[in-house]
């Protein structure tokens, strides 16, 4: 039996990570696990792990003779052999339209052909709940299984360890105790590929953060990573850069409060139960024009909607009366989004994945 894994352009990440890490555990010495692995993030990997350069020859010929695929995102073009099951785990559940759905196109057709023809591939796509399972399978054309397993990427935020590693990473970030951790973590603007120069500035402007709210406040600033270099927040004072921590999870865990737009980030992270700010100044360009939505964000989100910087930092000010006004909301958006999530992902989908015979309870 071999497995082989693949996330984000050959990263140790995501749901692949936590299936690997949990089947290393349950699954019978003389399987074989092997990454596709960026040259660059070659050594992010644990110590051991079996890796071979991704878009390589020995990429594709590690594809060809796996029995089980796992990937978070699209593979390069692959000949996948008769017998191999190919697991897409998909990486969060899609507020924004994504594929073809999205209002508006920066990928050519070619490019979004050799999307398509990877989703033929596909046998299973994971479902983090049974509201994201529908536009996943409706945004690919999907046709094969699509099981309600919850993501394996976030059975660490409800491990029996979540409170010390908490600690520990709050530790290791330099925030005291008392001090409130604002993890920033906005989704990229589409448009922003189109430009000879990105839109300057972050839209929740550092400098102003540490001004209005001071010492007792840290800005955890976590920028996707199509985000250019050149919008980060430079060196403020109370802002820690965590771009490029490898495990938003860490993140998730040591902050206090959420501040995002549009990105996925707010169904994992509701599962801390912490307060959630969506920061949403160009709400109708990026819903009407340039991305669109599959839900209703209005509707769904579990806090309030916020147009300017000043109204996010107010919100911070005082997130007991945010949490208070938005109780019966969270609620809602948890039993609706975060449903299948108990921790116990990773289990369900290696029980669905792998015969009996190498997986152990």
């Amino acid at each position: 039996m071999k497995i082989v894994y693949y996330s984000f352009g050959g990263r140790y990440s995501d749901s692949p990570r936590a299936l690997h890490q949990r089947a290393l555990t349950r699954t019978a010495a003389d399987v074989e696990h092997v990454w596709l692995a960026h040259p660059s993030r070659a050594a992010a990997f644990p110590a051991g792990t079996v890796t071979v350069p991704v878009r390589t020859p020995q990429a594709l010929a590690a594809l060809h003779g796996a029995d089980v695929v796992v990937a978070d995102n699209h593979l390069p073009v692959w000949d996948k052999r008769p017998g191999t099951t190919y697991l897409q785990t998909w990486h969060g559940t899609p507020l924004k339209r994504i594929h073809r759905d999205a209002l508006s196109q920066t990928d050519s057709e070619e490019v979004l052909a050799r999307l398509d023809d990877d989703v033929t591939r596909w046998d299973v796509l994971l479902g983090p709940s049974e509201a994201a399972a529908v536009p996943l399978r409706a945004a690919f054309g999907f046709t094969g299984r699509v099981p309600v397993t919850g993501y394996p990427r976030n059975d660490a935020l409800l491990a029996p360890d979540a409170a010390a590693r908490r600690d520990r990473v709050r530790a290791a970030l330099g925030i005291e105790d008392g001090r409130t951790a604002v993890l920033y973590a906005p989704t990229w603007r589409d448009d922003d590929r189109l430009r000879d120069a990105p839109a300057s500035g972050l839209p929740l402007d550092p400098d102003r953060f540490a001004q209005r709210l001071g010492d007792d406040h840290v800005l955890l600033l976590r920028l996707h990573h199509l985000v250019p270099d050149a919008v980060r927040g430079g060196d403020v004072p109370g802002v820690v850069d965590v771009s490029d921590h490898p495990d938003i999870n860490d993140l998730y865990l040591a902050a206090d409060v959420l501040v995002t737009d549009y990105s996925s980030a707010m169904f994992d992270f509701a599962l801390t139960g912490r307060p959630i700010l969506s920061f949403v100044y160009d709400l109708e360009h990026y819903r009407d024009v340039l991305r669109g939505f599959y839900f209703d964000l209005a509707e769904i989100a579990p806090g309030p909607l916020l147009r300017t910087g000043e109204e996010v930092l107010d919100a911070l000010a005082d997130l007991d009366a945010v949490q208070a006004a938005s109780a019966d909301r969270y609620r809602e958006f948890r039993e609706r989004f975060c449903h299948a999530e108990d921790g116990r992902a990773a289990d369900r989908v290696l029980d669905l994945l792998l015969p009996a015979a190498v997986v152990s309870a």
